[in-house]
């Protein structure tokens, strides 16, 4: 343990003086005394180291200040204890906090974790409501009865952690990947109800900017008052100006929406009467039109104009046949007036050689020869005798 000691003892005598930044948390200066005692806090962590200045070189300063020790750190191997010796104290104005926090603002913003895309819209109505508050305290009371009086049923799980002081980043970070965690949280209100500028640092710190930004679950920011705004509100997807207005944004009033269901439902109502009137209106001037108020009607017209066109269609058919008819006798008498059968009923013959040739002259056959004559009954056979020889013999054959 010894050999221990001695190393870091003197690993820690082999370091250089540096810059240290943090909160006093405890002073003490006694009159007359060289020497002046405090304890330095990180700001962010509960983190904490005892500091000894020459008395000489210790501003006026209370606890409570932010300041900028310049010290070198010394290893204690009694108790084993690491203590700053501190050359040079300067305090931490307003100012250069402001700044900080303005240059933060710049990078966050050029990385993209205040654009309005990022921002997702509230939930309705939610399941149950985060919040994120201090202990017992009335930014706590200002949410829950608010949120309660607009709507009865609203559920919370709540978180009291440090809103103030050097445990607020990381319980308040802590409190709010607890409940984004959780699915029936809808949404999470971090609620705290204004204070000075030192009292809001916290809330522009890096490391609970960039939770908040992560958060999946919608996240309401009801840090400060009107005038205040720590990097929270931006990077948050609703911005409320107090606790209150939080309660009002997270929850519907339940007396408005149910106004707002009994205006809905009067109009309905009232569509819904005027479209049926609008519908009897017309279905009546249906049925008073003559086509439904007598529905026969219709149909004997109808009937009648039937009978009608069915009587001009027989007569024009039979005066079609009768024309057609008389057409066809004249032209039967016609043919028959030019048929050859009709010349030969009055008892002329037509002349065939046995070739088939039709006889037209005397020179036409030669003696011996037989030619069929053709007459109105039937056919016969006849044999060309010579002029010498007198009448010529005739044969008839069947």
């Amino acid at each position: 343990m010894r050999l221990l000691s001695t190393k870091i003892a003197e690993y820690v005598a082999r370091m250089t003086p540096v810059w240290v930044e943090g909160q006093i948390v405890q002073l003490n200066r006694r009159p007359g005394a060289t020497m002046a005692f405090l304890t330095l806090r990180d700001t962010d962590a509960n983190v904490s180291l005892p500091v000894k200045i020459n008395a000489r070189h210790l501003p006026e300063v209370a606890e409570g200040a932010r300041v900028v020790v310049h010290a070198k750190p010394d290893f204690w191997m009694v108790n084993g204890s690491l203590s700053l010796m501190a050359r040079e104290i300067r305090p931490v104005g307003l100012g250069d906090l402001l700044a900080r926090i303005e240059q933060l603002k710049r990078t966050l913003a050029a990385e993209g974790l205040f654009a309005p895309e990022r921002k997702v819209a509230l939930p309705f109505l939610p399941r149950r409501i985060g919040l994120i508050c201090g202990r017992e305290s009335k930014a706590e009371h200002d949410v829950v009865v608010n949120a309660r009086a607009r709507w009865p049923g609203a559920r919370f799980d709540i978180r009291e952690v440090a809103v103030q002081g050097p445990g607020t980043v990381e319980q308040v970070s802590a409190a709010l990947a607890e409940l984004d965690a959780l699915a029936e949280v809808d949404v999470i209100v971090i609620a705290r109800g204004g204070g000075s500028v030192e009292d809001l640092l916290p809330f522009s710190n890096e490391q609970l900017v960039r939770a908040a930004a992560a958060c999946a679950t919608p996240l309401v920011s009801a840090i400060g008052h009107e005038t205040d705004a720590p990097l929270l509100d931006l990077v948050a997807d609703y911005r409320a100006s107090t606790p209150t207005d939080a309660a009002k944004r997270i929850v519907p009033d339940v007396r408005e929406e149910r106004l707002g269901l009994r205006t809905a439902r009067e109009r309905i109502r009232a569509a819904v009467v005027a479209r049926i009137s609008a519908e009897q209106r017309m279905l009546t001037d249906l049925r008073a039109r003559p086509v439904l108020a007598e529905p026969e009607r219709l149909v004997a017209v109808r009937e009648a104009d039937l009978a009608q066109l069915l009587a001009a269609c027989r007569a024009h058919m039979t005066t079609r046949l009768r024309h057609d008819a008389h057409t066809l006798d004249a032209t039967r008498r016609h043919l028959r007036a030019l048929s050859p059968l009709a010349t030969l009923e009055r008892g002329y013959a037509v002349l065939r050689t046995e070739q088939g040739r039709v006889v037209r002259a005397t020179a036409d056959v030669s003696p011996g020869q037989h030619v069929a004559a053709r007459l109105a009954d039937g056919t016969l056979d006849l044999a060309v005798l010579p002029p010498s020889e007198g009448a010529p013999s005739e044969r008839i054959t069947p």
